[in-house]
């Protein structure tokens, strides 16, 4: 049986993501970086889909209370990884900005607006250890 990934590391477009599926704690964490930010994530403000295409993986990256929001999207390959120890794979994924338009007068037309870039990067196993703070590739 092959492992499955649970921790990606991917860039492209001047975008940089760190992704797992768990952690230390139990829960995802998610890190965005572009030129202008890093963003942490973890737990329930991770959003993950699993569509016919991959897992559809979606963090909020600015919020405003008037105009509406953005997100980042990483649109995650299906990977099944080799047996044995060191389990790693190199993937492409798509990255997907979208602002999401909205205001307390009605918007006509459009609301939501997509930027996508390819990525490329890693899809690996990885064992996370909680008495050391550390993870161990698998």
């Amino acid at each position: 049986m092959a492992n499955q990934p649970n921790l990606y590391q991917l860039s492209g477009g001047g975008i940089h993501i760190t992704y797992s599926t768990s952690g230390i704690a139990g829960q995802p964490h998610f890190t965005y970086q572009d030129a202008l930010q890093v963003k942490n994530f973890a737990g329930n403000q991770i959003t993950t889909l699993q569509t016919s295409i991959g897992m559809l993986v979606t963090v909020t990256i600015h919020m405003t209370v008037d105009s509406g929001s953005t997100t980042f999207s990483v649109l995650l390959p299906n990977v099944n990884l080799p047996d044995g120890l060191f389990g790693s794979a190199n993937i492409t994924a798509e990255g997907i900005t979208t602002v999401h338009r909205f205001s307390i007068f009605h918007i006509q037309g459009q609301t939501e607006f997509y930027t996508a870039v390819p990525m490329q990067g890693t899809a690996m196993h990885v064992l996370f250890e909680a008495a050391t703070a550390t993870s161990k590739v698998a």
